[in-house]
C-alpha cells in the first residue's frame, strides 16, 4: 500500500522506516528542509538503535522517501499517518493539539480519493470525533476520507523493535473499510502473531494515556514505598522482587530510584487530569495529581541526599553526574531527572561535569553553563560526589577501585539504584541508594534473584 507519514520526529520516523520494511510504499512529510535531508541520507536526527540501519534498507530498496510536501503526500498515498506531537501546553496541564488541527486543515482540502487518515498522534479523548468532521467537510471527496485512531506505544531505545514486534495494536474506526485498512497495513505483524483490539475512536485515545497514567503510577508507588523502607530501614530492591512475583502486579516498571520523565509520561499524565477535569471527572483523577508530586519529589530527594552525603552544602563542591538523558538508550533530554538534579546542585554552587554515552549534544543546548565531557573518568576527576543519574549499562561495569583513583573523596549516589553497591563500598566508597540496604540483605536479594532468574 502507498503510504504518508505526516511528522518525521520521533515516532514518525521510527514508523516509516518500520512500515517500507514490512512491504509499504512509504513518503514521509516534515515541514523541516533540514530533517528531511538528513532521512534522506539514510540518518535519523537523533539516537535510536537500529533506526539508521532501518532506514538505510528503505531508501536503498527504493521503498521509503522524505519530502516537505503535504500536496504530493495526498495525491501520493491511500492512508495518511499523523505522527506530530501534541506537547503540554505551557500555560497549561493540557496537551497542545494545534499542529495535529494544522495537519488536518492543509491536509483535507487535498484530497480528491477514498482514502484514510490515521491519527497516531496521542490526543485528549474527544478530540478524534472532532477531526473526522472537520475532514468530512474539507475534503472534496467528503465522506469518502475516514479517520482512525491507532495510537503509538513506544519507548525510547526500544522504538524499532516496538514497532515491529509490538505488545498490541489498537485501532480506533467508524466503519468496517477503514478496520479493513488497517489491517492490511498491519498484515505482516498479524500474521506473526500479534493482538489486535478494534474498538471506537474514544477508547483508542485513550487507551495510550492511561496505559502511560498506570505506569506513572506503578513507578510512583514503588518510590513512595523507597521512602517507607529509607525511614524503616526496610530495602526497596528486595520488597520489589518479592511483590513482582505477585503475578497480578508484575515486576516490570517497579524499579525505585529518581523517577521517570520524558516527553510522554509526565506530559500525558497531566494531559489525562486536565481532560478529566473538562469531563466533570476531576475527582476519580485526583490521585494522578499526587503521582506526579511523588515523581517530581524524587529529584528533590536526590539533591537533598547529595547534599548531605558532601557535609550539608554543595557550595564549590565538585559533582560528576553520570547521565543526562531521561533514560538509557535515547539521546532525549526533555524532561530528564538527571538534568534537573544537575542544574539543581549547580544553583547550590557546586561545579557540576556530566557525562553521557549520546545525550551530552543535547544537554549542553539547553543547559550551556554545566560541564560536560566524553570520558568518565574526566568527569569525575577530583570529584567530592559522584551522582548516578541515568541507568546506561555502561556505568555498571565501572571498576570502583579505578575510579576512587581519580576521585578527590570516594562517594557514590546511586539514584537508579541499579550498581553494585556492596562492590563499591568494599573498594572503600560511601555509598547511598534510595530506599535501599547496603550489605548483607542486599547480597542475599541479590543471590536470591539471580538464583530464580
Amino acid at each position: 500500500m502507498r503510504i504518508s507519514i505526516i511528522g518525521t520526529g520521533y515516532l514518525g520516523a521510527v514508523h516509516a522506516a518500520a512500515m517500507a520494511s514490512i512491504g509499504h510504499e512509504v513518503l514521509g512529510v516534515d515541514s523541516d528542509p533540514q530533517r528531511v535531508a538528513t532521512l534522506n541520507d539514510g540518518r535519523a536526527p537523533f539516537f535510536e538503535p537500529g533506526l539508521d540501519e532501518l532506514l538505510a534498507r528503505g531508501l536503498h530498496s527504493g521503498m521509503l522517501r522524505f519530502g516537505c510536501s503535504l500536496p504530493d503526500a495526498a495525491r501520493f498515498a491511500q492512508a495518511h499517518f499523523i505522527c506530530v506531537g501534541t506537547p503540554q501546553l505551557p500555560d497549561s496541564l493540557a496537551a497542545d493539539t494545534r499542529v495535529v488541527e494544522a495537519v488536518i486543515d492543509e491536509l483535507a482540502p487535498q484530497l480528491t480519493e477514498a482514502c484514510l487518515v490515521i491519527g497516531k498522534s496521542t490526543v485528549p479523548v474527544g478530540t478524534a470525533t472532532r477531526l473526522q468532521a472537520r475532514i468530512a467537510k474539507l475534503a472534496p471527496v467528503g465522506p469518502e476520507a475516514q479517520l482512525a485512531w491507532n495510537p503509538e506505544f513506544l519507548r525510547e531505545g526500544f522504538a524499532v523493535q516496538d514497532t515491529l514486534q509490538p505488545d498490541r495494536l489498537v485501532s480506533g474506526v467508524t466503519s468496517e473499510r477503514a478496520d479493513a485498512v488497517l489491517r492490511s497495513i498491519y498484515a505482516p505483524l498479524l500474521e506473526a502473531g500479534t493482538p489486535y483490539i478494534t474498538t471506537d475512536l474514544g477508547t483508542a485515545e485513550l487507551v495510550k494515556v492511561s496505559a502511560n497514567a498506570f505506569l506513572a503510577t506503578k513507578i510512583s508507588f514503588i518510590n513512595a514505598m523507597a521512602d517507607l523502607c529509607e525511614a524503616a530501614g526496610a530495602d526497596v530492591v528486595t520488597l520489589a522482587m518479592a511483590l513482582g512475583y505477585d503475578d497480578r502486579i508484575g515486576r516490570r516498571g517497579l524499579s525505585a530510584g529518581l523517577g521517570f520523565g520524558g516527553g510522554c509520561l509526565p506530559k500525558d499524565l497531566r494531559a489525562l487530569l486536565a481532560r478529566g477535569g473538562e469531563l466533570g471527572v476531576a475527582e476519580s483523577l485526583h490521585f494522578l495529581h499526587e503521582i506526579d508530586a511523588i515523581n517530581s519529589r524524587r529529584r528533590s530527594r536526590t539533591v537533598r541526599l547529595a547534599r548531605e552525603m558532601v557535609g550539608g552544602s554543595l557550595l564549590d563542591r565538585k559533582v560528576a553526574v553520570l547521565g543526562a538523558a531521561f533514560k538509557p538508550h535515547t539521546d532525549d533530554v526533555r524532561d530528564s531527572p538527571a538534568l534537573d538534579v544537575a542544574v539543581a546542585v549547580q544553583r547550590e554552587g557546586a561545579r557540576v561535569s556530566v557525562h553521557d554515552p549520546e545525550a551530552s549534544d543535547n544537554a549542553r543546548a539547553i543547559f550551556p553553563n554545566l560541564g560536560y565531557t566524553p570520558e568518565v573518568h574526566k568527569a569525575c576527576d577530583d570529584a567530592d560526589i559522584v551522582l548516578h543519574l541515568t541507568d546506561w549499562p555502561q556505568y555498571q561495569e565501572i571498576e570502583p577501585t579505578e575510579l576512587r583513583a581519580v576521585v578527590r573523596s570516594p562517594r557514590l549516589l546511586d539514584a537508579r539504584n541499579v550498581l553494585p553497591l556492596d562492590r563499591w563500598q568494599a573498594a572503600g566508597w560511601a555509598v547511598r541508594g534510595l530506599g535501599v540496604r547496603i550489605g548483607e540483605p542486599a547480597k542475599m536479594a541479590c543471590r536470591i534473584a539471580a538464583e530464580r532468574v
